[in-house]
């Protein structure tokens, strides 16, 4: 159901490159391109940024807002890890609900006509020409730019160690609660699982620790690590933590330096990871 104060269809306009203007963000931001770590950071749902021209999509304001539009906290929290672990990072530019940078382009969900719920407007009839549009203005140039530095390190003779950041809602509307203050995602490749619930553990006394909770990278359900760090072999770990905990800048700040510690624990007690045989 649409609700009450959400606008109409009529509202919201078709994206057209043509008319992205000065105000509108970048597709993707790089942060500490030189970095000399061996971590390489996204955050594929950094923002909620809409192009100025499709009118918000034809959502009330409140909604661009709500854990539908993007991953509250988790820009923040790869900010302070890029600095803190002196890594580079690269934050999508655009709301999950223009075009989702952490899902196939053939993934019903790439450009999701509802979310928890919630009608999407100008995602409802969009055209295959729209579509396409989309990508090549907003999601190739993130991931272009994100395999490229992947492979400059790799061909300098670096194994980056790639960590994918997102942040997950409390609860989902009639839901249950999510219990887990911070979540491990994987598929194929668990080196980093059992390093990283140990370090988390001695750090943070009573955290609960979800394995591939509150989502699980299932074959094409996911795009960034499979395509980045899957394909190329490379150590790798989705890191979810719960929204309410880095909402604040506070709080933000305060689990980046878990995460940076605890990603620095396991890369010292468990490393050198290689890259493996796909």
């Amino acid at each position: 159901m649409l609700s009450g104060n959400m606008t109409t269809m009529s509202d919201s306009s078709p994206f057209d490159p043509a008319l992205l203007v000065a105000n509108d963000p970048p597709p993707f931001t790089q942060l500490n391109p030189e970095g000399g770590s061996r971590f390489l950071f996204t955050c594929d749902h950094a923002s909620r940024a809409v192009p100025s021209h499709m009118k918000g999509l034809g959502l009330a304001a409140g909604d661009l807002s709500r854990h539908i539009a993007w991953d509250i906290g988790a820009a923040l929290v790869t900010r302070h890890l890029s600095e803190r672990l002196d890594a580079p990072a690269f934050l999508a530019g655009y709301s999950r609900l223009v075009i989702d940078c952490n899902r196939p382009l053939t993934s019903p969900t790439s450009i999701p006509p509802v979310s928890d719920g919630s009608q999407i407007p100008a995602n409802r009839a969009v055209s295959a020409a729209e579509a396409a549009a989309r990508a090549e203005a907003l999601f190739w140039p993130y991931h272009r730019q994100t395999a490229g530095a992947l492979d400059r390190l790799i061909a300098g003779g670096e194994i980056p160690l790639f960590v994918a950041v997102h942040s997950f809602t409390p609860q989902l509307s009639g839901g249950e609660a999510r219990p887990w203050h911070i979540g491990l995602l994987w598929e194929h490749d668990g080196r980093l699982v059992a390093p990283l619930q140990a370090a988390f553990s001695a750090l943070v006394p009573g955290i609960c620790i979800g394995n591939n909770e509150p989502y699980a990278i299932v074959g094409p359900s996911d795009y960034s690590i499979p395509e980045h760090a899957q394909k190329r072999g490379l150590p790798h770990i989705e890191i979810e933590i719960r929204q309410d905990l880095i909402a604040s800048p506070e709080g933000a700040e305060l689990w980046a330096e878990r995460v940076a510690e605890a990603l620095e624990t396991a890369l010292t007690d468990h490393g050198p990871f290689e890259i493996l045989a796909r």
